[in-house]
């Protein structure tokens, strides 16, 4: 069953996320991951939820959304994102 990552997310430094922003699609990709969503700027349309940027990302599985937040590879891009982003990230599972 496909699985989504989705990251809401302001970022504090950019020129610090950046090196992020250049590496983190290769790993993604690596997993079977892909962009559905890339940074946007959303439009609140109900309740109180105000995210500053979006970015969701769809994967073939849950074991492979896993795989790539678990990479060991990966793991100071995330640290660099935690530095330079104020973030929140949740993963859910698409319709069977």
């Amino acid at each position: 069953m496909t699985a989504y990552l989705v990251l809401d997310f302001a970022i504090r430094d950019l020129r610090g996320f950046l090196p992020y922003a250049e590496a983190i699609p290769g790993f993604i990709e690596r997993h079977g991951g892909r962009y559905i969503v890339r940074g946007a700027e959303p439009t609140v349309m109900e309740g109180d939820w105000s995210p500053d940027r979006l970015v969701i990302l769809e994967f073939p599985s849950r074991d492979h959304a896993s795989a790539f937040l678990a990479d060991p590879e990966a793991q100071p891009l995330f640290a660099l994102r935690h530095r330079t982003t104020d973030s929140r990230l949740v993963l859910v599972d698409g319709c069977a």
